[in-house]
């Protein structure tokens, strides 16, 4: 999983799987789209407007894993 954020346009993007995808987007709401694809995976979900969402009143966001430990930090 990849969480992409792009401050100019203050949007996310949370990359579930890699690769290239065919996909359909479905829209949640004005700012919430997931990607899917034909067999009903889900590949992404984007967020726009995301300041408001994710970073909320916090300068970092907050991220808590609930019952997943990560397999490894990757600092690229």
């Amino acid at each position: 999983m990849k969480i992409i954020y792009d401050p100019k346009v203050d949007a996310a993007y949370i990359r579930l799987k890699e690769g290239r995808f065919q996909v359909v987007t479905q829209r949640l709401s004005e700012d919430i789209a997931i990607n899917y694809t034909a067999d009903g995976s889900v590949v992404g979900i984007e967020i726009l407007d995301a300041e408001k969402y994710i970073l909320r009143k916090h300068k970092q966001p907050q991220i808590e894993l609930v019952n997943l430990q990560p397999a490894f930090i990757n600092n690229k």
